[in-house]
C-alpha cells in the first residue's frame, strides 16, 4: 500500500530494518557492480593497508539503507534524492553471521509538491555507520 503525503508528519517514524552483510554478500555484490577491490573480500590485503578487516562496499552500505524508504513507500520510483557521508566502514568478520546493519528513519520535513524529507540512523556494531543520510521521496 502506498503512502499518502496526507497521512504523514514530520516525526512520522519509518519501519526499522536490519540487514545481515556477509563475505557472501560482498562477493555477489563486486560481481554485480563490477568494484573488486580487495578490501571487500581480502582480509589480509584489508589489514595491510589499516582496515581492521574486509569491509563492506559503501555504494553496497547506501543502497541497503535507502530500503527502509522504498520499501515505506512501496515504490523505489518515489525516490528523488539521496544522500549521506560516509562515516566508518562496515567490517564484515569472516564468520557465518557476518555483520549487520541497522536502519531507523522518520519524516524529518514536508516538502512542495507532496515531498518528503526522511532522515535515516544507519549504525553497524553500535556505531553509526552513515552521517547525513537523508532522502527526499514524491508521495501521492
Amino acid at each position: 500500500m502506498a503512502v499518502s503525503f496526507d497521512d504523514v508528519e514530520v516525526g512520522t517514524e519509518l519501519p526499522a530494518q536490519s540487514f545481515p552483510v556477509t563475505r557472501a554478500t560482498l562477493v555477489r555484490y563486486a560481481g554485480a557492480s563490477l568494484d573488486f577491490n580487495p578490501i571487500h573480500w581480502n582480509e589480509k590485503f584489508a589489514r595491510e593497508v589499516g582496515l581492521p578487516d574486509v569491509i563492506a562496499h559503501g555504494m553496497f552500505t547506501m543502497a541497503e539503507a535507502v530500503r527502509v524508504v522504498t520499501d515505506w513507500t512501496g515504490d523505489p520510483a518515489s525516490l528523488v534524492e539521496y544522500g549521506v557521508r560516509f562515516t566508518r566502514p562496515v567490517v564484515v568478520p569472516n564468520e557465518a553471521t557476518g555483520a549487520v546493519v541497522e536502519v531507523t528513519g522518520k519524516v524529518a520535513q514536508l516538502l512542495e509538491d507532496r515531498r518528503v524529507r526522511v532522515d535515516l540512523v544507519v549504525t553497524s556494531g553500535g556505531q553509526k555507520v552513515l552521517g547525513m543520510s537523508r532522502a527526499v521521496v514524491q508521495l501521492g
